[in-house]
This record gives structure tokens, C-alpha cells and sequence, in this order.
């Protein structure tokens, strides 16, 4: 056979498909996590100018089979680091029609029982085209002298063979990438073909990593019509999900929902959409339960759900406490000046009223900026709880029953903070409500928190989902402290809660201004309330004994941080003492730049050590990463850092399969499918560092990051360093922070607080139970304010326009039959 017209040359038709055919020979790699493999394949015919016997193909394949024939479609490509390969996009097996390759066949591992000897008497009955006898007509095994167990095996699993093929190839003709095939199959397993046929919009649901644009090309290919109701509405709720979901909004409009559906949808199909279809669609998906509407706004039923139940489970916890149990305020302070005595501190009048509200109320809003006291504040309330209702601090006294000071926080560093601070246990949210992997938008329960006591921290970083799961947990007459500092950056998911709670004043508050901290000359606690404040300080490009500013340009930021990491490190300071915080991840100075920098001044050189390449990035032991989903199985949470201590390899290899990361003392192993959860972490997001705390932060900041320089990014960042802040970059940049105070999310909670627990005369009252009311509809008959021109009725257009939304002229959710907005409003 002679593949050697043209050393690597084109294939001799441009327009015929590039295919091999042949034996394979070895499978070099299996993923774990996927269906991608790399074998090895003995070419028995192709149209590819190749000049050897043997070509490395690698794809999405099912269960191959040593020395069986398969058909490969794809092209020639030239990897940089394996050379020249044939990477399949599709494959087809040839029945096997040896006797070596159907015994082989047959007693692989999908057909398990069956071994050798079985499987060649098979052969010796039905012959060397045994297995397309069989699949013909399965009645043909009768003949073989093997038990009807045998047979069974034989058949059932030919069938679970033929229809995991049949499912990976068709998932190949979509295009999708071997780890969303896998994700798919993993779901919806051998009705995945179907349920895509059915529904290609049920991907974008379902599988993570599947957009809508995806979603509808496969749905266009399939047949589906541009303005189908399917269509529509799989556009409408991807819509609505993305505009929240950009923003952190609980809610969108309608102006823009339409704006940015009519572009999605119009977008894809070169087709124009009518208003009305929008607006009938809409109605549909709110009869449904998957939205709901509220005079101008559209929520997901989920989020709109949760906005509800928050409100009303907090009027549970408030209205249930009995006023005859509220503790006196002289007996508070007698317990509270011995709390003072026992560690020798002096509590103000402001932080004396703050303790004392606290205990006295079901739930108290603690708030104030670094330096301000709301640890100490905290000690205080625990302490003198634990006083008044005679309760223990020893966790060994309490075998049998829960501790009545219950401490939590969003995630594992901020709640390792509250141990250190209290000396009392303290756990994530996630863990005190056993969500066990669970995303906290789950609508399943969560197991009640048992205590008298309940103080959470970092209440900023807490989104709407988390806080609905966290407060329908909390039983009646437990009393709730939630601290925070309402000026740093608002939860990464929905909602403002933190922010809403104090704004509703429907709860007790207490804002902390006094810096405390300031007495041991801390300049960077000065600088946090000055960002605060909209200006930077004074002296802010002077050096001060712990903060710096280095001025330099994104083309030097890289070179300058390598730098200072160089210097802390001569200086002694370790790995987990020093953090790199930037706003962004692409660019000359974003985070993927910055942790390669950083990474080869912790590392040092690398010859030697076992590493790994994942998503771009090479890992090696001694690295440092950042947890990016929560694992409380494992007892590590989103934004926990850790070292990776450990690589193993298959015995034989060299390439590592797990790489074990400890956690402060808490190993976890990940295998090869897990590797996704974790990421570098010399550089983190400012996001990612919230609630958690760095010796040195070395904080970068240039014009480049333009569109996410906001007050509250620059505030937090700061307030992430106890003993030394090193800024660089432009100064314009943070100036440009100061300046720009962040827009409020778009949120109905302080409505849904101000209407359940407030005593106003449009409040829907406060006796209704929790989960009443979870569900409205989008008005469909709702009568417009009454308009007595016709002319200006005959001057509105027969279909829903954005432009005639924004002039109130009409309910925005008309659309019912063929009813237009002149019909409707004439009416």
C-alpha cells in the first residue's frame, strides 16, 4: 500500500471528506472524563497523501476494540507537540469479520461474563461474520452450545454497544467538544439523540457550557421554524437569564428583554420576530411557571420565588419571638461589664447599644468598614449570650446536643476568621444547611439549624439563592446576627441582599464609623475610608510604612510584580502570605498573565518536578490554587486556597491521573475529571477574595481594566490586607475607581421586606404562611389607565414595540390571540 505520493500533501480532491480506514492496534490515552481518546490505527485504505502503515487518530469514540475495523472521517492536522495525527470528527465501526476480531470482540469488557472460550464458540457455530448474523437475528444463538444466560449477555449488550456508538456519533455531528458530548451523555445517556431531536433548547437547561446560540443552530439544522413558539421562548427565558445573570439583577424589563431577545432570535436566523409572538410567548411562559410578571418587571419564577420566601421567612423568625422573652438591658450590661473584665476590654457607648440590640433582638444588622470593631463586637454578643441563658463555651460539653452558638460564613477562609476570632467552631453556609455539592438555587429542602444562636459573616458576599436556603432553615425563636460591610462588592450571584436588608430598615441596624484600628498606624485601614469616601488620600502615591504605590504602565505591570514577589520572598514572606488581586483575567495585566509570573518565582526552576498541563495552565507540586466550586463532601469550598502536595501516575506512566491539594490541613485527592475545580492562585480575582484575608496584597490596577474600575472593586481589594498593600499601575486608574460609584442591581427584595414585615397600608399582610404566594401570573387581562382619544389609539402600531412600552401607552404584556395594542387599548 502507497500513501507516499505527497509527503503530508493535501488530500488529491479539495471536496471529498478526508477518511482512514483501518485496524486498531493500541488505545495511547482514554480520558476520564469524556469519550476522547488518542489510538493508534493500522491504515487498510484512505485519501489521505500518507506515507506509512500505521497514523495516531484521535476524537470522541465509544468502547474500541483492539483489532477491530473502523471508518474515521476528519482531516490530517499537525499537532506542535505530537506532530502529524488524524483528528477524527466522526467514526463508524466496521463489523468485525476475522475470527481474532469477533472473539476479541466478544470477550472484551462490555460483555461482561462472556469470556474467551464462549466467545470462540460462537465463532465455531456461526462463523467469522457472527456478530452481523446476530445482530440480523438474535434467535441464531439458539444453535451455539452456551447457557441462556450466555445468550442474554450476548444480546442485551451488543444492544447497549450499538447504541452508545450510535449516541457518540451522532453527538459528533453536532460538534460538540468531547467534554459537553460527555456531559450530554452523562444526563440524558441513550436518550440524548432523541431528546435533542425533540428539544435541542433543553441543552441550554440542562448541561453547563451550551449556549443558546448553539442550541439554535442545532435546532435551525433540524428543521425547527425561526418563529416557532419553541423557539421563541427557549430565546425569551436564555434572554431573561443572561440579562439577570450580567448584571446580578433578581429582574429585568421589558424594553430591554425585548431588545435583547428580538437580537438573539433575529440574529441567528436572518428572520424578523413580531412583537406580538414576544409578548404571546411570554404570557405562555408565565401560565407555565417559568416566569412571572409584576407591572414592568420580569423575573425567572426561581429568582422571583426566592425574593418572596426570604421576606417572609425573616417576618416568621421576627413575629415569633414573644416580647415577655426579650432579656432587660440592665441585665444585659451586668453580664456585659464581665465579659470586659475577662478580656480586659473597654466596649464604647456605640458598641455597647450595638451589643445590647443584638441580644434583645430576634434579628440585628451588624455594619462597618475594616478597623471598626465588628469582631471584637462579635465576641462581645457570644460571650454575653453564653452569660444570660447560662450556656457553656466548651464544645466537649455538648455531645449530644447541638451548640447553641451557631457561627457561619460564606466561605471556608471567612469562617476559619471567625474560629481564630471567637475561638468557637464555625463552618461555610453550604455545609450548615448540608447542601452536599447542591447549588444553593436548588428548590429541594435543607436540614433546620439546630442552636439558640445564629451570627453569620461576610454577609455582603451572600446572594439571593444562598440567603432563601439559609433563612427557611432557621427556626422559630432563634435569634439571627448578620454581619458584613455594605461598601464592599455585592455577592458574584443574584442579588444585592446585604445591601436591600439595610435599605428595607425592616430589621435592627447598626452602622460602625469609628476606626479602632487606626490607633496601630494602619494607613491602609485610612485608605479604605477614603476610597469610601470618593477620594484617595493625601498621601497616597507616598510610601508609607505598610502601603506603596509603584506608578508603571499594563506592559510593565507584569515585570514589576515578578519583582516585588522577588523581594517578598528574599524577605521571608511565605507563599500563603503573599496575594496578587486583579480585576480581570485577560490582557497583559490580567490573571492569567500574572499567575504564570508569579508562578515561576514560587517555583523556581522546574526541572524534575511532575507537572501537568490543564486548560492551558501547567501545574506542579508546591503550587498554589483556588477551590472554584464548593465540595463540602471534601470539606473545601469556592475560594478556599490550597498547595498541591501530591501527583500519582498510572504504574508505568509518567503522565500524573490525580494530584492530591491540601487545604490548611485538609488533603483532598482529585481524580483527572475533578481537575476543572480547581485553578492557579498566586492571582485571584477580587471577587474570589472576599472573605478572606493576606499579609501583602500586591494589587495591580491600569486603564485597561477600564469597564471594571468601580469604588466598591478598589475598596475591597484594599480592605484584603492586614499588614501590607503594595498598589501599582496608573494612578488615573484608581482615581478612575473612586469616581465611579457601582449602579445598584436591579432587586425587589426591600419591596418584599417593606410588604411582609412592615405596617403600611398596601401590606400584604404578615399572617400568610412561608411558601404562600409563590407563584403570580403576568397580568393577561390587566385594563390600562382609561384613554378617551381614539385618534391616539389609531396612531399605535398593530404589534408590541419597545418604543410603545416606554410611553406607558400599553400593558407591556399584551399579546393574547389577535388582540393588537389599538384593539386593546380602544377597549
Amino acid at each position: 500500500m502507497d500513501h507516499s505520493i505527497d509527503l503530508f500533501g493535501s488530500e488529491q480532491n479539495n471536496h471529498e471528506p478526508q477518511y482512514v480506514d483501518g485496524r486498531l492496534k493500541a488505545i495511547f490515552f482514554s480520558s476520564n472524563d469524556s469519550f476522547y481518546k488518542v489510538v493508534l490505527v493500522e491504515i487498510t485504505e484512505t485519501n489521505v497523501n500518507w506515507p506509512e502503515d500505521e497514523i495516531v487518530v484521535t476524537g470522541n469514540f465509544g468502547d474500541l476494540v483492539e483489532e477491530n475495523s473502523y471508518h474515521f472521517t476528519g482531516k490530517l492536522v499537525d499537532h506542535p507537540r505530537y506532530g502529524k495525527q488524524f483528528q477524527a470528527s466522526n467514526y463508524t465501526s466496521v463489523i468485525a469479520t476475522t475470527r481474532e476480531g469477533v472473539v476479541k470482540y466478544l470477550s472484551g469488557d462490555q460483555f461482561p461474563g462472556i469470556g474467551k472460550k464462549t466467545a470462540e464458540r460462537v465463532v465455531d457455530v456461526l462463523g467469522d461474520d457472527a456478530i452481523e448474523k446476530i445482530t440480523a437475528d438474535n434467535r441464531v444463538l439458539d444453535d451455539v452450545p452456551i447457557s441462556a444466560k450466555l445468550r442474554s449477555a450476548i444480546i442485551e449488550n451488543l444492544d447497549a454497544d450499538d447504541n452508545l456508538e450510535k449516541t457518540i456519533v451522532g453527538l459528533n455531528s453536532y460538534g460538540f467538544s468531547s467534554a459537553i458530548a460527555s456531559a450530554i451523555y452523562q444526563k440524558y445517556h441513550e436518550d440524548a439523540l432523541k431528546i435533542i431531536s425533540d428539544n435541542p433548547y433543553q441543552l441550554v437547561e440542562d448541561i453547563d457550557g451550551i449556549s443558546f446560540k448553539k442550541a439554535d443552530a442545532i435546532a435551525l439544522r433540524l428543521g425547527i421554524v425561526p418563529d416557532s413558539n419553541e423557539r421563541i421562548r427557549a430565546g425569551l427565558m436564555y434572554a431573561i437569564d443572561e440579562l439577570c445573570l450580567q448584571n446580578g439583577d433578581t429582574y429585568t424589563t421589558t424594553a430591554p428583554l425585548i431588545q435583547t431577545a428580538s437580537s438573539l432570535l433575529e440574529g441567528n436566523a436572518q428572520q424578523q420576530i413580531p412583537g406580538k409572538k414576544l409578548a404571546e410567548s411570554l404570557v405562555e411562559l408565565a401560565k407555565e411557571g417559568k416566569v412571572v410578571g409584576e407591572e414592568d418587571r420580569i423575573y425567572l419564577t426561581r429568582l422571583y420565588n426566592a425574593e418572596v420566601q426570604i421576606a417572609d421567612h425573616l417576618n416568621r423568625v421576627i413575629k415569633n419571638q414573644d416580647d415577655e422573652d426579650q432579656l432587660k438591658e440592665d441585665a444585659i450590661k451586668k453580664q456585659l461589664r464581665v465579659v470586659e473584665k475577662q478580656f480586659d476590654i473597654n466596649y464604647d457607648d456605640s458598641q455597647v447599644a450595638a451589643i445590647v440590640q443584638a441580644i434583645q433582638s430576634p434579628a440585628f444588622i451588624l455594619t462597618g468598614g475594616p478597623g471598626t470593631g465588628k469582631t471584637t463586637i462579635i465576641n462581645g454578643i457570644v460571650n454575653t449570650f453564653a452569660r444570660l441563658h447560662e450556656y457553656s463555651l466548651d464544645i466537649n460539653s455538648y455531645k449530644d446536643k447541638p451548640f447553641p452558638i451557631v457561627l457561619a460564613a460564606p466561605t471556608g477562609r471567612a469562617a476559619k476568621h471567625m474560629t481564630e476570632s471567637t475561638g468557637l467552631p464555625a463552618s461555610t453556609i453550604h455545609r450548615l444547611l448540608g447542601l452536599n455539592g447542591r447549588e444553593s438555587n436548588d428548590t429541594t429542602g435543607t436540614k433546620d439549624i439546630e442552636g439558640a444562636l445564629l451570627i453569620i459573616d461576610e454577609m455582603s458576599m451572600v446572594d439571593t439563592y444562598l440567603f432563601r436556603s439559609l433563612v427557611r432553615a432557621i427556626p422559630n425563636h432563634m435569634q439571627v446576627v448578620l454581619v458584613g460591610d455594605q461598601d464592599q462588592l455585592p455577592s458574584v450571584g443574584p442579588g444585592q441582599v446585604f445591601h436591600d436588608l439595610l435599605v428595607s430598615k425592616q430589621i435592627p441596624a447598626m452602622q460602625l464609623n469609628t476606626i479602632y484600628r487606626q490607633e496601630k498606624g494602619s494607613s491602609i485601614i485610612q485608605l479604605a475610608h477614603d476610597i469610601h469616601r470618593g477620594q484617595l488620600s493625601e498621601n497616597f502615591t507616598q510610601n508609607q510604612s505598610d502601603r506603596s504605590f509603584i506608578p508603571c504602565n499594563e506592559y510593565q505591570i507584569s515585570s514589576v510584580i515578578e519583582q516585588v514577589t522577588k523581594r517578598a520572598k528574599q524577605k521571608d514572606f511565605g507563599l500563603m502570605d503573599v496575594q496578587v488581586l486583579a480585576p480581570m483575567y485577560r490582557g497583559r495585566a490580567g490573571i492569567d498573565r500574572l499567575n504564570d509570573v508569579v508562578q515561576d518565582v514560587w517555583q523556581g526552576d522546574p526541572t524534575g518536578k511532575k507537572s501537568v498541563t490543564i486548560r492551558e495552565h501547567t501545574y506542579r507540586i508546591g503550587d498554589k490554587v483556588l477551590q472554584l466550586v464548593n465540595n463540602p463532601e471534601n470539606n473545601v469550598f469556592n475560594g478556599d486556597i490550597g498547595i498541591i502536595v501530591g501527583m500519582d501516575a498510572p504504574k508505568g506512566q509518567q503522565v500524573p491521573n490525580k494530584i492530591t491539594i491540601d487545604f490548611d490541613e485538609t488533603e483532598v485527592t482529585y481524580e483527572k475529571n475533578e481537575w476543572t475545580q480547581f485553578t492557579l492562585a498566586y492571582c485571584t480575582s477580587i471577587h474570589k477574595a472576599q472573605g478572606s484575608e493576606f499579609k501583602m496584597v500586591i494589587l495591580p490596577i491600569v486603564r485597561q481594566f477600564s469597564r471594571m474600575l468601580q469604588r466598591n472593586l478598589l475598596y475591597t481589594a484594599v480592605t484584603r490586607a492586614s499588614d501590607f498593600l503594595i498598589m501599582l499601575g496608573e494612578k488615573e486608574a484608581f482615581e478612575q475607581c473612586v469616581r465611579n460609584v457601582s449602579v445598584n442591581r436591579q432587586t425587589s427584595l426591600v419591596k418584599r421586606l417593606v410588604d411582609a414585615i412592615g405596617i403600611q397600608p398596601q401590606s400584604k399582610g404578615t399572617d400568610r404562611e412561608p411558601e404562600a404566594e409563590d407563584q403570580k401570573q403576568l397580568p393577561t387581562d390587566t385594563q390600562p389607565a382609561q384613554e378617551t382619544d381614539d385618534a391616539k389609539a389609531d396612531n399605535l402600531p398593530d404589534h408590541l414595540t419597545t418604543a410603545v412600552i416606554n410611553q406607558n401607552l400599553i400593558d407591556p404584556m399584551i399579546g393574547m390571540g389577535d388582540v393588537t395594542p389599538r384593539d386593546f387599548l380602544k377597549s
